[in-house]
């Protein structure tokens, strides 16, 4: 199984996910990131490890039907199996989407449905809930509204304040994706690869 890592910025969770792939603890190949950003920080991630990467930014006057072909140009060069959006800040369109179906899945740093987009934790901590965690969900092309796989909850504390919620979603984040991903692998990429072969 092969796959590439999506990804928009500073490029943490990319960094877990190669973790995870030297350890063996994910089975499958990381192949490739692809980056949206030409100055992301992700980048200089993937070249200290050593990791092929492609920077394509969406022209003003570009469709977004005619980006994404671009970027399955580059995924089936690479014979990408399935994707794992790490800090991606695209929403993605049909034409990724139908490429590969239930084949994307997505990190997001609040309890989904609550406090979706780009600022989930910041949302959470300013809402006086006393609660938030981590989701991880299939992409579908909404905004986090994706079948979710997997949540994990904390306790907002008393004494938080941003930064502190910030570096313990973090450390959820970090420890529960690459688990996630290779129950994922297991459980249902294989088996639609099984089935496509017989």
């Amino acid at each position: 199984m092969r796959f590439a890592v999506f990804a928009s910025g500073n490029g943490s969770n990319f960094e877990a996910i190669v973790r995870a792939v030297e350890n063996k603890e994910i089975s499958a190949t990381l192949v490739c990131l692809f980056s949206d950003k030409k100055n992301a920080y992700v980048i200089e991630r993937a070249k200290k490890k050593k990791i092929p990467y492609m920077v394509i930014e969406k022209e003003k006057q570009e469709t977004k039907e005619s980006y994404e072909k671009k970027i399955i140009e580059y995924l089936e060069e690479k014979s990408i199996d399935f994707i794992i959006l790490a800090g991606y800040m695209k929403i993605l369109g049909h034409v990724l989407l139908e490429k590969y179906p239930k084949k994307i899945i997505n990190l997001h740093p609040s309890l989904l449905p609550s406090f979706p987009g780009k600022q989930g934790i910041h949302d959470a901590f300013y809402s006086k809930e006393k609660e938030t965690g981590i989701t991880i969900h299939l992409v579908d092309q909404g905004i986090d509204t994706g079948p979710i796989i997997f949540q994990h909850a904390i306790s907002i504390t008393r004494h938080e304040t941003l930064s502190s919620l910030e570096t313990r979603i973090h450390e959820l984040e970090h420890r529960y994706y690459p688990i996630v991903i290779e129950k994922y692998i297991r459980e249902v990429v294989l088996n639609d690869k099984k089935k496509s072969l017989n």
